[in-house]
This record gives C-alpha cells, structure tokens and sequence, in this order.
C-alpha cells in the first residue's frame, strides 16, 4: 500500500490527538497560546497546534474534510484534467508542494490571531482547521463546479465558496463560541492565494480555467 502524504498528515495527526485527549500535558505543550510564543519564542506552537484537538467530532472533521479535499488536491498538483486533456503541473514534486501548502498554512492562519491576541494570557486555539480550510479552498479552485454540501444543502463549490467566507467573516466579526474563525478565514484565503501563485508559476492559467468552467456551468 502506497501512503499518500494526506494519509501520512492524518496518520499523524489523529494518533497525537488521541494521545491528547488521555494526557493533559500533551495539549499544554503543543497547543497554540500566544504568551508562549510573545514571551518564550515558542514559535513551533504554530504547527504543532495542528496536531490536536479539543474532541472526537472535533479531530473526524477535520480529518474527513482532510481526506477527501486533500486527496484531490496531492494529485491536482502533480496532474490536473482539463477538458483538452491532463496537464502536468509540478509531476512528482507536486506532493511536496502540497505538503508546503498544508504546513504553511497551520501558520500563516494563525497570524492575524497571533497579532491580536500575543499578550492574551486567557487566550488558546488547537485544531487543524486553518490548514484544512487552505486545502479545501485550493480544492475548490480547482474544480469549482463539483458540489459540495453545506450544511447539508448541496450547492457548487463555485456558490460554496463565497457563502461560506461571508459566514466565517461574519462569525469571526461576532465571536464568542470558542472557534478560531479568523483562522478558517485566513486559511481559505491563504489556499486559494497559494494556489493561483503556484500554478502561474508553472504557467497554468488556473483562474481563468476557473472562471471558464463557471462559465459552462451555466
């Protein structure tokens, strides 16, 4: 059986959760308290954060959400279809770019929380959500008329998409219910970001194939 680096990440991932959920200090350390960093240099909090989470319906979304968009992004990024055929992205090394892209975005999600709470000694976030968010949005980007569920209203991905930043950005505004929303805001942001800049890099016009497949859709 060959390992996927998505099935490695939730290898990973849920083993250290688990062990999180039965040992305290496996949260104290690797959890995201911006004091720590502020006051300790504890920089790797950032990603290691990543590698827990606070429940069981906590870590199965995450890691179902992971599973089913990060699969089809790892392979977009080595060979995308088209409808004149497959197209070569980044061939072998896309699996690496694909971990680049899940990896820096544990971090650059949790910045603007970072900026906003780095003294806040009452403040926590765990969770892989910012990472996941980036990968389903690079997903998305990719094949913005498949449908996805939200909320359990089937909808393309190309209406998801907006509707679901409208709403992240509403409840990130709102606040109060325990969840990192600037984290699934900025995570988004940031995968959609990563992967028009990746594609130009190859040369691969993958906005305006975006915005073409819209187009037929209708």
């Amino acid at each position: 059986m060959q390992f996927t680096i998505t099935n490695i990440i939730i290898i990973i991932t849920v083993l250290v959760s688990l062990g999180g959920f039965s040992n305290r200090k496996i949260i104290d350390d690797l959890i995201f308290y911006p004091p720590a960093v502020t006051k300790q240099g504890q920089w790797y909090r950032f990603l290691t954060c990543g590698l827990i989470h606070a429940d069981y319906i906590h870590l199965i979304f995450n890691m179902f959400s992971l599973y089913f968009f990060g699969e089809v992004v790892e392979k977009g990024l080595n060979t995308v279809s088209t409808i004149n055929g497959d197209v070569i992205l980044f061939g072998q090394n896309g699996k690496w770019i694909y971990l680049f892209l899940y990896v820096s975005a544990l971090l650059l999600s949790l910045l603007p929380t970072y900026i906003k709470n780095k003294n806040n000694y009452h403040y926590r976030s765990l969770g892989a959500s910012g990472a996941v968010s980036a990968v389903i949005f690079a997903g998305l980007l990719l094949y913005p008329t498949g449908r996805i569920y939200f909320y359990f209203f089937p909808m393309p991905s190309f209406v998801f998409a907006p509707l679901y930043l409208l709403f992240t950005a509403y409840m990130d505004r709102k606040g109060g219910d325990g969840i990192n929303h600037s984290a699934h805001l900025w995570g988004s942001l940031y995968g959609l970001a990563f992967m028009i800049i990746a594609c130009m890099l190859v040369g691969f016009p993958i906005l305006q194939r975006a915005i073409e497949q819209v187009k037929n859709y209708f």
